[in-house]
């Protein structure tokens, strides 16, 4: 493949200090781009929401010194107007912003007319089509350079990571839009510093086309997201760390022959699916039938019990059960509740 794509910098500008010394840190490592966040949407009124227009000649100075190409969020239409004319190389649009298509809508109006790299952040939310909704709102305006971010989906359970990666939905946009590159955020990801190497490297199995990494001259001392975030030199090291496989297409008689025996045991989980389903439904009829309630608390603790318990015998991950017969359990809930509000007897 070609040199991945490589955008580093700090979560926000904060002081000209920091922008100058992380820069100077970065210019070894030949990012594509220097990001910053100006502006930064905050959950909660009072915290640090960013420097603002401020901070634009700290960012200028670090391409003037180092020679590199700003990019950063935008969230507004002000805040494309103050970039562009401040001479930036290339801005995106966040996750909480692609959420709204309003918003979206009024940056797509701004940069009318305009030629500027533009990235899109998949939605707060696991939503395929809000996320390409976004993307074409943007292409309609005129932008021909166009990229994906993949920086993970907030989830109300906890878990490992900061945001739940969940590839399926960026693997999903990439098929329906193979001309659009996709870059991965694995500090929004992972909200570790640590785990960043692990997803950066699955980003690469999976095709990616590059990577978007926080990075601070000082991490401990950041006043945004301090624990995703690394120094240069870390992130020097992540990269040399991380290996470009082969993207072509693989074929050999060993491997059709294992693809085979998974299309064996496919239709085979297709047919005990289509067989658990039915006793599902053999299930309503008789909570009809009993004037019985469809959810049973105490059924589905034991059932998750049992799965994780399985999981942990079968060396499989218990996280994938747990969500596998998430989707089994809302399934047969659908069909027995349609069972129930029918008015056949």
């Amino acid at each position: 493949m070609t040199k991945p794509i490589l955008i580093a910098g700090p979560c926000s500008a904060e002081t000209r200090e920091q922008i100058l010394e992380t820069a100077a840190g970065l210019v070894v490592l030949n990012p594509d781009y220097f990001r910053a966040g100006i502006w930064k949407p905050r959950t909660r009124p009072g915290e640090f929401e960013g420097i603002g227009k401020d901070a634009l000649p700290w960012m200028l100075e670090a391409k003037e010194k180092y020679g590199l190409k700003l990019a950063t969020e935008v969230a507004k239409a002000e805040h494309v107007e103050a970039v562009l004319k401040a001479g930036f190389d290339m801005i995106w649009i966040g996750a909480r912003s692609t959420a709204n298509p309003f918003t979206v809508q009024d940056i797509a109006d701004a940069l009318a007319g305009v030629s500027i790299p533009v990235m899109v952040k998949n939605p707060t939310n696991p939503d395929l089509k809000l996320w390409l909704g976004a993307i074409e709102r943007v292409e309609k305006a005129g932008i021909k350079e166009l990229s994906a971010i993949h920086r993970g989906f907030s989830v109300y359970e906890k878990t490992k990571y900061r945001n739940k990666p969940n590839w399926q939905i960026p693997i999903a946009l990439k098929q329906e839009r193979k001309d659009i590159p996709l870059i991965c955020d694995p500090s929004h990801i992972t909200g570790k510093s640590e785990l960043i190497q692990r997803i950066a490297q699955k980003a690469y199995d999976l095709k990616y086309d590059g990577l978007m990494i926080e990075t601070h001259c000082n991490p401990l001392k950041a006043w945004t997201d301090a624990r995703q975030q690394v120094t240069p030199a870390e992130l020097d090291i992540i990269l040399n760390c991380l290996e470009i496989r082969n993207r072509e297409e693989f074929n050999s008689n060993e491997l059709l022959s294992m693809r085979e025996e998974i299309n064996g045991i496919d239709d085979e989980i297709i047919r005990q699916l289509k067989e658990r389903m039915q006793i599902s439904a053999a299930i309503g009829k008789l909570k009809k039938k009993t004037k019985t309630a469809i959810l049973q608390h105490s059924r589905w603790k034991e059932l998750i019990e049992k799965n994780i318990e399985r999981a942990k015998q079968s060396n499989l991950s218990h996280e994938f059960l747990d969500e596998l017969y998430k989707l089994i359990h809302e399934e047969s809930i659908r069909i027995q509740y349609q069972i129930l509000s029918s008015k056949d007897e």
